[in-house]
């Protein structure tokens, strides 16, 4: 039975199905997401918080594309911190914690006021197809939804199987079924599948913990930082919550111990578990094993939402036996008489080889079929939400056919992160650093709006409200800069800055003001004169105001390093626009490698610049390729 029609169909409501459905639905089509359960969009499966390391700047660069993820956490924030702030720009990384339930519920109530946007509560089996070209899916009812282009976001339920010690429950999440049937058909029609592993650790009741005995880890609300910072560009959208410390304590040889008499139960150690994990999150058991020299291991108790008592007990995900978990975890410091909610497990699950696809994540075997998020080999909340947000745009783009819309790693941490995916693979769940960028001081948090914004608009989905706020603030970074430029401090007046020995805040606050309001240094006469006083300190927030001037600080200071990314950027993109799609058939180009046959034959680049990021292609290869170019 044939339901109804629709434009994009999207397979699965997790943080990259969301994103996908909401950008789709913003930018024009009919969009219909289908999930299990409408009560748990954008579902935090493992830690209630986004952000960190390089997901951070994700985040912001999704919400400069006008996506939704940075204003559903601004909106569920209850505690937030700027990482790295003692390194450079080019590292500083917002991350806040969320109130998990208040996260999916704002993502369900902001997805409802999309008008294009429609829902249907089930599971789907089967993807309907014709001639190599989607067409629609089956629901595990029998009914159909025809459809011209669909994405699959089905983060860990393909085919989830969840482990506790020699327990193994079918699932894509604690109490929740799994995804069948999808993973065979697409076998079947010359996919490449695999198993990848992930975990979580257990879950802990607030009441019966021992605090007095834990590390109090405060958020920038509580460090005398000023206005807390966010992560959504747009000024009005901030956190209401009550802010909440976390909290840090220790393992021990104790615990240690009693950890690993429940080895020859666990399924990464006896073989039942034959998938990969995360590298860069391993399960308590596997840090014991790696770092046999370590007598303690840290670990982060953290709320999981405002006025909730469960907590989270961030670095013991485990799939130990249950019996196991809860005795080592008595024996942590301010744990010993808590009450566990739920214990820590694994889950496998099917992923596909993202080399199967092309740069908009279309597949390049079912025309109008898109891949999201873990499917695709990626691990985290944030790679899989930008993921959602860059298949949504292009099956806009393809069923309207408009070109791709495909960012460059030099324009965002987003375009890095599908770059190394469709070109280079994955053997292990992909998490994004910064060290993965050549770019980073070009890709700070700070600017993703000045790099990005106008995309989002030209595409419909930043407001105009969006551009002119970036217009204004790129106009008063502009002139702070010039200000700076014109007018300097004489070095005595430095000197008596730096000579203070004044520690208390206030009155060191003070000192710095007595100073900077001296007839020959008179800032805010200055700023008057350059016309910024009414902007910056009349009409604009303290939050804005400072991020007007962390940027300006920025570009001044770091003006010279930015200059020569930009030069180093520019002599590479040339790779870029030498297009060679489809001009060769690597297979009758004996003068490359029989390895660079295979992979340009398999992968099927688009340009110059990302053949030569394939790995296994030599830089002998690219020249044979550009003096054939040349012929």
């Amino acid at each position: 039975m044939v339901l109804s029609s629709y434009d994009v169909v999207v397979v699965g409501g997790g943080h990259a199905g969301c994103e996908a459905a909401a950008a789709a639905a913003k930018m024009g089509a009919s969009t219909l997401l289908i999930t299990m359960d409408l009560n748990k969009m954008a579902q935090m499966s493992c830690n209630p918080a986004v952000g960190g390391i390089a997901k951070g700047q994700i985040v912001r660069e999704i919400d400069a594309l006008g996506g939704m993820m940075g204003i559903v956490t601004d909106l569920s924030t209850i505690q937030f911190r700027m990482l790295n702030r003692s390194k450079g720009p080019a590292m500083w990384s917002p991350r806040a914690q969320c109130d998990k339930n208040k996260f999916s519920a704002t993502w369900r109530s902001e997805l409802e006021k999309i008008n294009n946007l429609f829902f249907w509560q089930g599971t789907v089996i089967k993807l309907l197809i014709e001639e190599n070209k989607i067409t629609g899916v089956e629901t595990e009812i029998g009914v159909k939804f025809y459809s011209k282009a669909v994405i699959i976001t089905s983060g860990t339920f393909l085919n989830g199987l969840m482990h506790f010690g020699r327990s193994k429950i079918s699932g894509g999440r604690i109490s929740e079924s799994p995804s069948l049937g999808i993973t065979e058909q697409l076998i079947s029609l010359g996919f490449t599948a695999g198993r990848m592993k992930t975990g979580t650790p257990v879950r802990i009741d607030k009441r019966t913990i021992d605090f007095e005995k834990l590390s109090v880890q405060e958020g920038d609300n509580n460090l005398g930082i000023g206005e807390i910072e966010k992560f959504s560009y747009l000024p009005e959208v901030r956190s209401n919550l009550k802010q909440l410390p976390c909290y840090i304590t220790y393992t021990n040889k104790e615990v240690h111990k009693i950890l690993e008499s429940g080895f020859n139960d666990s399924p990464l150690f006896n073989g039942t578990i034959k998938s990969i994990g995360p590298r860069y999150c391993p399960s308590i058991e596997t840090k014991l094993v790696i770092f046999k020299d370590k007598e303690k291991h840290q670990l982060f108790i953290e709320p999981e939402g405002e006025n909730s008592i469960e907590y989270y007990l961030n670095g013991f995900s485990s799939s130990l036996p249950w019996s196991i978990q809860n005795d080592a975890i008595h024996k942590i410091s301010g744990l010993e008489n808590v009450k566990l909610i739920r214990p820590g497990y694994a889950i496998e699950y099917d992923y596909f080889d993202p080399t199967q696809l092309y740069s908009s994540l279309e597949s390049k075997l079912i025309e109008n079929l898109f891949f999201a998020g873990q499917v695709n080999g990626t691990t985290g909340y944030e790679e899989a939400g930008s993921q959602g947000l860059i298949a949504g745009i292009n099956a806009y783009q393809k069923i309207n056919e408009k070109e791709a819309f495909i960012l460059k790693r030099d324009e965002a941490y987003i375009g890095v992160l599908i770059d190394d995916l469709v070109t280079k693979g994955v053997d292990e769940p992909y998490r994004m650093f910064t060290s993965r960028a050549e770019y980073r001081l070009l890709l700070r948090q700070d600017n993703a709006d000045v790099r990005l914004t106008q995309y989002g608009y030209d595409l419909g989905l930043a407001t105009k409200e969006r551009l002119e706020l970036l217009n204004e603030k790129v106009k008063l970074i502009d002139e702070v800069i010039g200000f700076c430029k014109k007018y300097s401090i004489r070095p005595e007046e430095i000197n008596d800055f730096l000579l203070s020995k004044e520690t208390n805040p206030i009155k060191q606050k003070s000192r710095i003001e007595s100073i900077i309001m001296r007839p020959q240094i008179s800032i805010f006469d200055l700023i008057n004169e350059i016309k910024l006083l009414n902007r910056l300190y009349l009409k604009l927030s303290d939050g804005l105001r400072n991020e007007i001037f962390k940027s300006a600080e920025i570009q001044i200071k770091y003006s010279g390093y930015i200059e020569r990314e930009n030069l180093v950027a520019e002599k590479l993109s040339r790779l870029e626009g030498i297009k060679i799609d489809k001009r060769f058939n690597y297979s009758e180009i004996t003068s490359i490698s029989t390895e660079a046959r295979q992979k340009l034959k398999r992968i099927q680049p688009k340009t110059i610049g990302q053949a030569s990021r394939i790995p296994g292609i030599s830089p002998s290869d690219i020249n044979v390729l550009l003096v054939l170019m040349g012929r």
